[in-house]
């Protein structure tokens, strides 16, 4: 299991071109929410490359994982940060290390979304 192939290709390539994906999981408690997002990490190639005006492809990336609670009634607000819980966090370096965590976490990449269409404050 530990290949890309069970990426959606837009998701994947989204991360190789160095976007950020979140996905919502179920919290503690219901008076909560819970996301957990993938971070790829950018890199002097990234910078060099928008300086140029274009974005790098990189399938070797290091990804940042980080799954926060929050309380649900502040994550529509500019403070929904206080109460806010780091409940995990791991980095992997490559795809085949983020397919490996994904799985120990017990989540899957199709449950990944873009950020503008998940309710996910950062």
């Amino acid at each position: 299991m530990n290949d890309t192939s069970n990426w959606p290709t837009d998701k994947l390539t989204a991360l190789r071109l160095g976007r950020r994906l979140v996905a919502e999981v179920p919290a503690r408690r219901i008076d909560r929410r819970a996301f957990v997002d993938i971070t790829p990490r950018q890199t002097p190639r990234d910078s060099e490359a928008r300086k140029q005006g274009w974005v790098p492809s990189e399938t070797n990336r290091i990804f940042r994982l980080e799954h926060w609670e929050y309380d649900s009634e502040r994550i529509d607000g500019f403070d929904y940060d206080i109460g806010a819980v780091l409940i995990a966090s791991a980095e992997a370096t490559g795809e085949s290390e983020l397919v490996t965590v994904l799985t120990d976490w017990q989540l899957s990449p199709h449950q990944f979304v873009y950020p503008w269409d998940s309710e996910d404050p950062k």
